[in-house]
């Protein structure tokens, strides 16, 4: 593994381990208005991350084409906005484990769409990895009650966590991991708060409280500003495929910071998930091929490829906090 892929791969691991580490702050959240949060959340994140864009800011912008401004718009409704609707509406009717378990299969979906789209076959490693990751993410979160609109809902929850990823990789070369989470942070704070107008009236945003207002400020911090540019980073060094593999490490911090917060405790499943979600991001990886004494699986497109977040956390349950997001 050369320096480029494990920076890669830490800046990935990192972004997905504050989504799984910040169940504490989505439980806090649990009633206040859904579009008015993510508002506040995207909005603010937007605000810190736009200083941060580099220079030439405008002239990328104004640079980008219908088209790519579609793309964005889509991005953040369908990856941002509409997952977390999906999964909380997924939630009415099925377990939190369910959705969860849905969207760990996107290293798998990501894995085959990526290469296809690319017009080369899915890499084998890759593949192995993404099923060894989806198989730990189901171990570490079990199964639990649901029902068809439950199970519909998680398959548009993974439709949302598998378009975050997909439908960001023309758009880092452009916009570069900076100005994008930036931009699309802005469009889903105006994505969400048209939907909060729609569907909640009036009621769609009010004055946090003092924990509402800790907990807003970890997401856009920390979860939205940290995790996107360093999810969106590690992803144009190793690429959409192998970047995704990390997303199974969210059910694992998850598991593993439960029992700090007094949440759900770390068992024999729990550890068992965990191992299976480390082989397959080895593998995954090209570190099991490197001892082998074969070359590292490599991603496509310039610098080992490109790939993007989920999400966020976004959502208010570990099964819900899948990149973003």
């Amino acid at each position: 593994m050369n320096a480029t892929t494990a920076r890669g791969s830490l800046l990935a691991a990192l972004a997905c381990i504050l989504v799984g580490g910040s169940f504490t702050a989505n439980s806090v959240l649990g009633s206040y208005p859904y579009a008015g949060g993510q508002a506040l959340r995207y909005g603010l994140a937007c605000l810190l991350l736009v200083p941060l864009a580099g220079h030439g800011t405008r002239a990328r912008l104004r640079a980008l084409t219908a088209r790519q401004w579609a793309r964005l718009a889509l991005l953040a409704a369908v990856g941002m906005v509409g997952f977390n609707l999906a999964v909380l509406a997924a939630e009415r009717s099925a377990e939190p484990a369910v959705p969860g378990v849905f969207v760990g299969c996107a290293p798998v979906v990501v894995a085959v769409m990526v290469p296809l789209m690319e017009g080369r076959r899915p890499r084998r490693a890759v593949l192995c990895g993404a099923t060894l990751v989806a198989m730990g993410a189901f171990t570490v979160q079990g199964w639990g009650r649901t029902d068809p609109a439950g199970i519909a809902w998680s398959l548009c929850a993974l439709a949302g966590e598998v378009g975050f990823a997909v439908l960001a990789v023309p758009l880092l070369r452009p916009l570069g991991p900076r100005l994008l989470s930036a931009t699309v942070c802005g469009l889903a704070a105006v994505e969400s708060a048209a939907l909060g107008a729609v569907l909640d009236g009036g009621a769609w945003l009010r004055r946090p409280d003092a924990g509402e207002t800790a907990a807003l400020l970890w997401q856009a911090v920390v979860v939205t500003v940290v995790g996107f540019v360093c999810w969106y980073m590690g992803m144009q060094r190793i690429g959409a495929e192998r970047a995704t593999l990390f997303s199974g490490l969210i059910p694992v911090a998850a598991a593993g910071t439960a029992p700090l917060a007094g949440t759900g405790s770390y068992g024999l499943a729990q550890a068992a998930g965990s191992a299976l979600v480390g082989a397959g991001v080895a593998l995954g990886a090209g570190v099991l091929a490197r001892r082998r004494g074969a070359s590292p699986v490599t991603g496509a497109g310039g610098r080992g490829g490109q790939r993007l977040p989920s999400r966020s956390t976004r959502a208010t349950s570990a099964g819900s906090s899948f990149i973003g997001q």
